[in-house]
C-alpha cells in the first residue's frame, strides 16, 4: 500500500512540508506524491532525498506529476 499525497495547487513550500511530514510519521514504506509544477517537483524530490528516501520514478500525470519516494 502506498500513501497518496495531492499536493497539487499548493506553491512551495507547502508540498515540501507535508511529503517532510509523511516521511517523519512512518506508516508507509512508499509515498506518492502529486504535484503540477516544475518547482514542486524539484522541491519536493530534493527533500525526499535529504531525509534519506529515495526517488523511485517520476512521471508525467495530467498537468503535474507524480513522485513516487520510498522510504528506507
Amino acid at each position: 500500500m502506498s500513501k497518496i499525497v495531492d499536493a497539487r495547487g499548493l506553491s512551495c513550500p507547502q508540498p515540501v512540508l507535508l511529503i517532510l511530514d509523511e516521511i517523519k510519521a512512518g506508516a508507509e514504506k512508499e509515498i506518492v506524491v502529486l504535484v503540477d509544477t516544475d518547482t514542486s517537483k524539484e522541491n519536493v524530490s530534493r527533500a525526499a532525498v535529504s531525509q534519506g528516501c529515495s526517488v523511485k520514478e517520476i512521471q508525467p500525470d495530467g498537468a503535474g506529476y507524480k513522485i513516487t519516494v520510498m522510504r528506507k
